[in-house]
């Protein structure tokens, strides 16, 4: 079932623990709302934030995806983002726009080639072309204000800081100190409610990320991480996120069931 498709839900507010009234905050409805222990997920059609919602659902948390519609290259991390919510029987999935004209100076928002066919140590050299100006700041921000809404106090993001392409908001350091915010910033917070932000993934290797995935029958062919697929969606083979995605399959001893582009050789 395609995300436009499905019928709007209104949710309640309340406390971390109990609701109280309802209001329309224009979700994307998934499934039945039944447990008081509520979740918001980062979720973005990837494999990391693939498998965090897996690792929440399997915690017992009623799952509220969110994802971010901001000028990205291509609609298939979206795509594949609304397939996983469906997958987790997510209670409710919100795309939220993000006005294009906020990231600059990116590949992925931008007219910037991507890098392919870097070296392990190339993409640990420094912060690469790819990231995006302050993304999982604005990212968090507007998933602190929904899981508020809706009386969550569990936030998940996939960030990882051992197999990644060095951006700074990937780091714990940086999740430590929006977490602090966190409960500076809102009404929960003060009034004793502790927002807890979860970084499942943090400090796992991507074969180890894969792995836990699998035991949690994660569907990984639902996912996509390439940063500059061709136009039917295939993944490029050679960019920082599908080599690091690759490298993770081959040290988990597993296929990756998505497609690649065939190599391309010299010269063509």
């Amino acid at each position: 079932m395609r995300a436009d498709a499905r019928k709007r839900s209104v949710v309640t507010q309340g406390s971390c623990r109990e609701g109280s009234r309802k209001r329309n905050f224009g979700l994307e409805w998934l499934g039945t709302m039944t447990n008081s222990k509520k979740a918001v997920i980062l979720v973005s059609g990837g494999l990391d934030s693939a498998t965090v919602m897996a690792i929440a659902r399997n915690d017992g948390y009623e799952i509220h995806g969110i994802s971010f519609d901001y000028g990205q290259r291509h609609r298939f991390e979206l795509e594949s983002a609304a397939m996983v919510c469906e997958a987790n029987q997510a209670a409710s999935h919100v795309v939220f726009p993000v006005a294009t004209a906020i990231f600059r100076g990116s590949a992925l928002t931008n007219d910037i080639d991507v890098p392919h066919n870097r070296s392990d140590a190339e993409m640990g050299d420094g912060i690469p072309v790819t990231y995006v100006p302050a993304r999982n700041t604005i990212f968090l921000s507007v998933g602190l204000g929904l899981a508020e809404s809706i009386g969550a106090c569990d936030i998940f993001i996939g960030v990882n800081a051992v197999d990644y392409s060095g951006y700074p908001d990937c780091r714990p350091e940086f999740v430590e100190a929006f977490e602090a915010m966190a409960n500076l910033a809102t009404k929960a917070g003060v009034e004793g409610q502790k927002i807890t932000i979860h970084t499942p993934l943090v400090a796992l290797t991507k074969a180890q990320i894969i792995q836990r995935g699998i035991e949690l029958g994660v569907d990984y062919g639902l996912t996509h991480s390439c940063y500059d697929p061709s136009p039917e969606g295939i993944s490029c083979g050679d960019c920082d996120s599908c080599l690091l995605r690759l490298k993770g399959f081959a040290e988990a001893g597993t296929a990756d069931p998505i497609m690649y582009a065939p190599p391309q050789r010299p010269g063509s």
